[in-house]
């Protein structure tokens, strides 16, 4: 897998305030990694100040889009513009800060031994800084109700900041994908962890956006419960199909387990079925 061949997708709606000091940071900690901004073109100018980014930096690039569409479609245009261009990593980030770029790196390293990188909230040594109470608890009770309505060992399946190797996307028919908001991570975890793909959670800092409006609502949270629990009762939770494994140079590294994160050097939980 060649590294070098990564780009971080970061969809933008009025992020004019966070886009700016967002890119200096991610491409200031991983010179060598492109940035492609999604913008449904924001009322704020936020796709102008995309432009006059992508005109100082032969590594970011600028998709714009008609208008508001939501989360779901904007990762599609993005994995799909980010497949035709030949990434071999497609990695997701959110604008707001909230996702910190020092820590992409602890993300692709994982792929050495996973196909799905996510950077959970949840694991021990995963941290939330500023969120209300009620945010937590949001969180904490939605992937347990995931967890528990689709049989899926992961602990944070709605966590936005994750790195796929290209082949995860390529299995996936992005056009029929339509779950939006958070339940579009869900969907995209599930799917490839199903399809016997290699899911690993690394911890993170989640810190609370300092700038600008969350887009968070009760529509998408709505839409989450529906979702999931519409794919609990038509798939009975089938086990997933076992892929091959892609065996990393040097000793072959310890399988972790779920249940046992602390079991696996530096932190990392990997999912995988049977």
């Amino acid at each position: 897998m060649d590294l070098h061949r990564v780009v971080v997708c970061v969809p933008t709606y009025n992020e004019r305030d966070n886009l700016p000091d967002t890119a200096r940071r991610l491409r200031a900690a991983n010179p060598t990694v492109d940035l492609l901004v999604i913008d449904d073109a924001s009322p704020d100018g936020t796709g102008k100040i995309a432009d006059e980014l992508a005109d100082n930096d032969e590594h970011i690039h600028v998709l714009h889009r008609d208008g508001k569409s939501g989360l779901g479609t904007a990762y599609v245009a993005g994995f799909t513009w980010a497949l035709d261009h030949g990434y071999t990593v497609i990695v997701e980030m959110d604008a707001d800060g909230s996702h910190q770029p020092e820590q992409l790196p602890r993300l692709l390293a994982a792929l050495a031994h996973a196909d799905l990188v996510i950077g959970s909230r949840w694991v021990p040594g995963g941290e939330v800084r500023n969120w209300p109470r009620t945010r937590l608890l949001l969180s904490r009770g939605g992937n347990i109700y995931v967890r528990a309505a689709l049989g899926m060992p992961l602990r944070d399946a709605t966590a936005g900041y994750r790195a796929y190797r290209a082949d995860v996307l390529r299995n996936r028919d992005l056009t029929g994908v339509s779950s939006q908001g958070y339940c579009f991570q869900v969907d995209l975890a599930w799917q490839a962890w199903r399809a016997g793909f290699r899911v690993t959670e690394v911890p993170i800092t989640f810190v609370e956006r300092e700038r600008g409006t969350s887009k968070m609502s009760n529509a998408i949270v709505a839409e989450a419960f529906w979702r999931v629990a519409w794919w609990a009762a038509t798939t009975r939770r089938r086990r997933p199909t076992p892929r091959p494994t892609h065996i990393p140079a040097g000793p072959t590294p310890r399988q972790p387990t779920t249940d046992h994160p602390t079991d696996h050097p530096d932190n990392v939980t990997t999912s995988r079925g049977a």
